[in-house]
């Protein structure tokens, strides 16, 4: 299986989950697959600084690539939000 079908497999995983990023106002972006089947996500919208981000990226994002792809060994996100963070917010329709 080429690079190209191994991103092509994992953005229509994430389009399954898609409408439910963008109901809150969030979505997410390929950045890269390594060759070692790593994942690298961008979350974009709501999601880039949204408090439940990590819970997000973990229960949703990941489980539906790696259940949909089961080549890919992990997946990691670069902008992440800490709960804790001061400028964390929800999204309009969670507050």
């Amino acid at each position: 299986m080429t690079h190209e079908d191994i991103v092509s497999k994992v953005e229509r995983a994430l389009d399954d989950i898609r409408p439910y990023l963008k109901t809150d106002g969030g979505n997410v972006k390929v950045i890269d697959v390594d060759d070692n089947m790593v994942v690298t996500l961008e979350l974009l919208g709501a999601c880039g600084n949204c408090p439940m981000s990590l819970m997000t990226m973990k229960a949703g994002i990941e489980e539906t690539i790696k259940r949909q792809v089961p080549e890919i060994r992990d997946v990691q996100a670069l902008n992440l939000t800490d709960p804790n963070d001061p400028n964390a917010r929800l999204p309009r329709n969670m507050a």
